[in-house]
C-alpha cells in the first residue's frame, strides 16, 4: 500500500513536471539561505522647480471678463519671456468663466453679481537663479495667485541608480558578514527585490501675488533633496564543506 502511495506520488509529480514546468514544492530539498535587508541614501541638490498662476477678472458681462483676462494673460506670458521662461515652460493647465451670485438669507433668493473668468498656467523654470524673477515678473503682470511651488532633479534616475547600486552592495557585504560568522560563506542570489522612497517635495502654499511696487526681488532657496533605496534579498547560505 505504502508503495502504491509512492508510486502516485511520483506520477503527480512527473504530470505537473510536464504540463506546468514546475516541481512541487514540497519535493524541493530545503535550500540554507541569508535574508538581508539594506538601504542607501543619496542625496542632490535640485534644479529644477515648478508653480502655477492664475490671472482673473471679475465682469458683470461673461465676455468682458474673458475679455480682461485674455489681456491679463498676453502681459503675464510677455512678463515670462523677459524673464528668460520660454513659451513651452508657461502652458494652460485650466480655464474658466464662472457666474457670480448674491444670497439673499432673508429671502433665501440669489442674484448676479457678474462672472469671474480664469486663465491659469503651469510655470517650469530650469535654472533656479531665474525662479525669483519669473515668480516676480507674473506678480508684476498682475497674476491673483501663485501656489505650488515644487523643486525636482533632471538627473533623478541617475541618483536613484546610484543609491539602488550602493544597497545591493550593503547587502551583499552584510550577507557575506552573516555567513562567514556563522561558519560558511554565501552562495548564489535567490531573491532580490528593491523599493525607492522619492524625495519628500517643498510645497509652497497658496498666496496672493506680491505687489508690483515691490522693492525688494524675491528669493528663495531650495534647500537638499534625497531619495533612499531599500533592498531586500536571500542568498545561498554555504558551509564550509561547501568550499
Amino acid at each position: 500500500m505504502m508503495l502504491r502511495s509512492d508510486s502516485m506520488k511520483s506520477a503527480i509529480a512527473f504530470l505537473m513536471l510536464l504540463c506546468f514546468g514546475v516541481w512541487p514544492a514540497s519535493l524541493h530539498a530545503e535550500v540554507p539561505a541569508i535574508s538581508v535587508t539594506a538601504s542607501s541614501t543619496v542625496r542632490y541638490e535640485p534644479d529644477t522647480a515648478e508653480f502655477t498662476t492664475s490671472v482673473s477678472a471679475t465682469e458683470k458681462d461673461a465676455s468682458k471678463a474673458a475679455a480682461r483676462v485674455a489681456e491679463l494673460w498676453k502681459s503675464l506670458q510677455q512678463s515670462l519671456r523677459s524673464a528668460g521662461i520660454p513659451a513651452p515652460d508657461a502652458s494652460s493647465i485650466a480655464y474658466s468663466v464662472n457666474p457670480q451670485w448674491e444670497y439673499n438669507r432673508t429671502t433665501g433668493s440669489r442674484s448676479l453679481k457678474g462672472y469671474t473668468a480664469q486663465h491659469t498656467v503651469r510655470v517650469t523654470v530650469r535654472d533656479l537663479r531665474k525662479l525669483g524673477g519669473a515668480i516676480d515678473a507674473v506678480a508684476g503682470a498682475g497674476a491673483s495667485t501663485i501656489q505650488g511651488l515644487r523643486y525636482s532633479s533632471s538627473r533623478y534616475d541617475q541618483f536613484r541608480t546610484e543609491a539602488l547600486a550602493e544597497a545591493v552592495r550593503n547587502a551583499r557585504h552584510d550577507a557575506e558578514v552573516m555567513a562567514k560568522a556563522a561558519g560558511g560563506r554565501i552562495g548564489t542570489v535567490l531573491d532580490l527585490a528593491y523599493t525607492a522612497q522619492r524625495p519628500v517635495i517643498p510645497v509652497m502654499r497658496t498666496m496672493m501675488a506680491a505687489s508690483p511696487q515691490a522693492e525688494e526681488s524675491t528669493e528663495l532657496q531650495p534647500g537638499e533633496q534625497e531619495v533612499t533605496v531599500s533592498v531586500s534579498s536571500r542568498w545561498q547560505f554555504l558551509s564550509v564543506k561547501g568550499k
